[in-house]
């Protein structure tokens, strides 16, 4: 009687966490395919990207995250490849890093070999198309650095062509513009687990 019980919750928790699985995908990146106008913002924005602000700064950041990310990635050298390349890229491209952060948890849960139901990859979870467009068809999109740098470009472009509004910006980065579901998700991420004053 107690086998039957235990796998009865076996069953049940498999089916539950197949169920947030299921789910989380549902919110993965459907991005649309650039118009010539996004293109054009594109190109404008990856030859105006800027550098590190602050070293100092940058240190502060990476330790007050590191103790945050270390309950969904283990690996400590994996952990700081992805800190330093979302506070790199979201720094060059005048974003928030804690933005960066919060994009990968909904997109991936930050498994940097993550593929979507869509066929989005990374991390950041990037559409294959996007190589194309950034004249890089050879880019891996599993490489860490590789996706954020895409990531924070595309996401960067967005803002712009929606001029500062990174609710809007959030919704086409996710191909869901004029939905909340997903900008929502992303800002609750943002202030429950990444916000930093």
């Amino acid at each position: 009687m107690a086998v039957k019980f235990y796998f009865k919750g076996v069953f049940r928790l498999s089916l539950g966490l197949l169920l947030v699985l299921v789910h989380n995908y549902s919110l993965s990146s459907e991005q649309d395919l650039p118009t010539p106008f996004t293109l054009e913002i594109l190109k404008e924005t990856a030859s105006e990207s800027k550098g590190f602000n602050d070293e100092f700064d940058a240190a502060v950041w990476m330790v007050a995250m590191d103790s945050r990310l270390k309950r969904y990635i283990k690996d400590k050298p994996t952990r700081e490849k992805i800190l330093k390349a979302a506070h790199r890229e979201a720094s060059k491209n005048e974003l928030d890093p804690q933005i960066v952060l919060a994009v990968m948890h909904v997109e991936s849960l930050f498994d940097h070999f993550a593929i979507s139901r869509v066929g989005a990859q990374g991390i950041m979870q990037i559409m294959p198309f996007w190589k194309k467009e950034l004249n890089e068809p050879d880019a891996n999109l599993f490489d860490i650095d590789t996706n954020v740098r895409f990531g924070c470009l595309i996401l960067k472009t967005y803002l712009k062509i929606e001029k500062g509004n990174m609710f809007r910006a959030l919704g086409r980065y996710n191909g869901s513009l004029g939905k909340r579901k997903y900008p929502d998700k992303v800002f609750s991420r943002l202030e429950k687990y990444w916000s930093f004053h």
